[in-house]
Order: structure tokens, then C-alpha cells, then sequence
């Protein structure tokens, strides 16, 4: 008789199972991404549970389900709460992933302490570091109460016995990728020993009420590791992005289910940990050399909060035959296509310069309200003429050479005016809308023409 297989392909963008191992997968069309594990035997399995509370398995009418008051609790960080929505929600699955030695594991150990220091009952699980190791970490970034307790384990059944017997309101789990259950005949970190090991911490979230950070390692991409089913099963996914030679870091919502995406939180690292960045838009604005050429501050949203920054160009003759294009912050083909508008409709001969694009601070941007900004900063460089220094930009281009509208106008220039900047060079469209502004002046364009007018 044939053999039975004993191994599957799994795809770690999508999770589509194969038999075998193709380049392309047949689900999500990715390339590259089916990575051989275990098959699992369905038999020697645990036999599935309801693990969500509160739910039936008849249909009920909307008016039928009864729903508590929201209560959630308040991790310390003002910044870590605006990004959760709010604050954290209790029997909620939290994912935070990000560069080794960018911070998740001492802004989690920071949020224990504060949680803990509150009044709630908190469980520290790590399973890379020892509670040696964990203590050195500790005494850098405060005094904890005894509300707090640390574990270091590896093993999923052992955690699931520790939690249903200590029943904390929130827990820590550091990392995803050195769990295991010792029923899945896969190696820590493997596709399977994640999946399952998300499967039962989320069935103890859910069923026992209380709130897990998983800390998850990220792949050279961004990505988290593991399948990409993982970020579906949880209820929060965070990312914490920053410059290793940088001291900021910025905390990003990818998706919440209980409040918006997309919402940020600026952190300073610093010796005794990360702190607070009240207004990221002074502080990312700092440093700002006057009357420089090629320097311009924009203004973007971030979910729900406008924030400043300054995009800086530098245009340069060169003598060889393929000039260099470098973009820091934003994306490489955008700046790309601006240079190529800019040389069509204006008549510059970009195509006989570098062009460098850097965003100051640290920042990575892809809403298209920096469009004019970059187009600004880049003229202004070409042209070695500085722009004004209390001067704030925003629009987007087209490939036409139009200025289009951008959203939530209001926002930014309330942000800008509040730091004390004096004029706008807004989208037209925009700028007729906001005609009860006394403190900034505005002023519309709606074309390149326009735009290099005023420079």
C-alpha cells in the first residue's frame, strides 16, 4: 500500500493548504510563500470547543442580544490608549509585532506595570528571557506593585494551566514564536505550532475573560511571521516601527475592532524606557535649519490626529548618465512619477539630476496630501530659492499637473495654527471651503503653474 503523507504545504500569506509545492500559490497568487510543516492527524486532535461566550447556536434577531457596558481599562500610556481606541478591552486578543530591538517587549512590560499598578491582576509570560534577565529590564523602568506576576514557560499546556488557576485580568505573552503544545508534532515557531497556539490563547481570552498581548516577531518584509491568518484571528494587530538610530518609535493600528485604524502614538526611547511624546508635531519639527532650500513642512493625518513634518529634497546635477533616485519615508515610484510631472508640465530638467526625498524624524507616509509638498521641496532645491519658514503644504498631484482636494483640511490647519505657522499653500477646492479662517492665511492653487508662481 502507498504511503500516507505526513507533511503539507501551507501558504504564510493566505494559509491555503497544499499536497505539494508550487511557486505560485493557487489562493492569493503569491509567489514564494508555500513552506513545508506537519500534517496534522484530525483523529489525535482535541475535539473543537465553543470558545466565544455569550454565543447560541440558534439565529437570534438583532433585538434579541444583550449587550454589556464597554468597560475598558487604561494601559497608562495616553498614546498606547488613542491607538487601541480608547484604552484595552477586556477578553480581547492583542498582536504587537516589529523590528528585534525596536521596544515591544519594554513598552509591554511598561504597560503591566501600569496596569498592575492600578489595581488589576497581570501575569508576565515570556519564553526568551529568564526572570534574571527579565528583572534587569525591570528595575530600568520603575518600581513594580505586587500585582504583577512573571512566568517563564514555553509550553502551552503549562500557560493554560497557570492561567485558569492565577485568572489574571491581563497577561503577556513574549513571544508567539517560542510557544508549543506538545500535541502538534512541529518545531516552536513552525506555521503549526502558531496557528494552534493563537487557537488556544484565543479560546482563553475569550472563555476566561481576560486581555493577551502577544508579542510577534516580523519578517524582513514587515510582516509579522507565520501565517497571515494569524492577524486575522486576533482582535488587534499593533506595529512598532522606528529607526534603531533613532529615539523615537511610533506605535500603528493595522486593525482594531474596537476603534479605528490607522491611529498612531509617538514614544521616546530613553534610559528608563519609553515615555510619552504629548505633540509629535513640535517635536518632529524640531531641529528645522532656516532658510535652507529644498525644506518644507507638511501636514498629515494619521488616523485621527493631524501631524507636521518636515519633507526635505535635495536636486543635484550629475555628470553621469543615470541619475540616482533615493526616497526615505515615502514611496520610491511616487517620487518617481512627481519628478516625471514636474519635468512635463514645468519644463525642469529633472531627468539630468539626482533627486534625494528624506521625511525628518523617521516617519514612513503614504497618504498623497505630501504630493505638493514634494513637488515644492523638490522646485525649491532645483531653483536653490527657500520657501517661507512659517509656511505649511499639503495637496495632491496629478498627473496633469492639477492640485487635488485632500480630506479633513480643518484638522491640519487647526494643527498648524496652533503651532504658530502663518500661511498655507492648500489645494484651491479646499481653500474656498474654509473661508471663517482668521489665523493662518491661505492660499489655494489648482495647478503647477500656480505653484511655481509662488515660489
Amino acid at each position: 500500500m502507498a504511503k500516507a503523507k505526513t507533511t503539507i504545504f501551507y501558504c504564510t500569506e493566505c494559509g491555503n493548504e497544499s499536497p505539494k509545492w508550487q511557486g505560485q500559490c493557487p489562493a492569493c497568487k503569491a509567489w514564494n510563500t508555500l513552506v513545508e510543516a506537519p500534517k496534522e492527524d484530525k483523529r489525535s486532535l482535541p475535539s473543537a470547543k465553543k470558545i466565544l461566550p455569550g454565543t447560541s447556536s440558534k439565529p437570534v434577531k438583532i433585538s434579541e442580544i444583550t449587550q454589556e457596558k464597554e468597560t475598558r481599562i487604561s494601559s497608562g500610556f495616553a498614546e498606547l490608549d488613542n491607538v487601541l481606541g480608547g484604552g484595552i478591552v477586556p477578553a480581547s486578543l492583542i498582536l504587537v509585532g516589529g523590528d528585534p530591538g525596536i521596544g515591544k517587549s519594554t513598552l509591554l512590560l511598561q504597560t503591566a506595570k501600569n496596569v498592575a499598578a492600578a489595581g488589576h491582576k497581570v501575569l508576565y509570560i515570556s519564553g526568551e528571557e529568564s526572570l534574571s534577565q527579565i528583572k534587569l529590564r525591570a528595575d530600568r523602568v520603575g518600581e513594580f506593585s505586587d500585582q504583577i506576576r512573571f512566568l517563564c514557560e514555553t509550553s502551552l499546556d503549562v500557560i493554560s494551566e497557570v492561567l485558569k488557576e492565577e485568572k489574571p485580568e491581563m497577561a503577556v505573552i513574549d513571544s508567539i514564536q517560542t510557544m508549543f503544545r506538545e500535541d502538534v508534532p512541529a518545531a516552536p515557531g513552525s506555521i503549526s505550532q502558531v496557528r494552534e497556539s493563537t487557537h488556544v490563547l484565543l479560546g482563553l481570552a475569550k472563555g476566561l475573560g481576560i486581555t493577551i498581548f502577544i508579542v510577534g516577531h516580523v519578517t524582513k518584509e514587515g510582516t509579522v511571521a507565520g501565517p497571515r491568518m494569524l492577524e486575522h484571528m486576533v482582535d488587534t494587530v499593533l506595529y512598532f516601527e522606528g529607526d534603531h538610530q533613532d529615539t523615537y518609535r511610533v506605535i500603528r493600528g493595522v486593525k482594531n475592532r474596537f476603534g479605528a485604524t490607522d491611529e498612531i502614538g509617538v514614544f521616546e526611547m530613553r534610559g528608563s524606557g519609553l515615555h510619552e511624546v504629548k505633540n509629535p508635531s513640535e517635536h518632529l519639527t524640531e531641529g528645522r535649519a532656516a532658510g535652507s532650500p529644498g525644506s518644507v513642512i507638511t501636514c498629515v493625518m494619521e488616523g485621527t490626529r493631524p501631524v507636521l513634518l518636515e519633507v526635505q529634497a535635495l536636486v543635484a546635477r550629475t555628470h553621469y548618465p543615470n541619475p540616482r533616485r533615493t526616497a526615505v519615508g515615502v514611496d520610491f515610484n511616487r517620487v518617481n512619477l512627481l519628478a516625471a510631472v514636474l519635468e512635463k508640465r514645468l519644463g525642469l530638467r529633472l531627468s539630468e539630476c539626482d533627486i534625494y526625498i528624506n521625511i525628518a524624524g523617521g516617519m514612513r507616509l503614504s497618504e498623497p496630501s505630501i504630493d505638493l509638498a514634494i513637488i515644492m521641496a523638490m522646485i525649491s532645491s532645483y531653483t536653490d530659492k527657500p520657501l517661507p519658514e512659517r509656511l505649511v503644504v499639503f495637496g495632491e498631484v496629478g498627473l496633469t499637473g492639477e492640485i487635488r482636494s485632500v480630506t479633513q483640511d480643518r484638522k491640519r490647519i487647526a494643527e498648524a495654527e496652533k503651532l504658530g505657522y502663518e500661511m498655507c499653500v492648500m489645494p484651491k477646492t479646499n481653500a474656498e471651503k474654509l473661508k471663517n479662517v482668521s489665523g493662518i492665511r491661505l492660499t489655494g492653487v489648482s495647478s503647477l503653474a500656480e505653484v511655481s508662481k509662488i515660489i
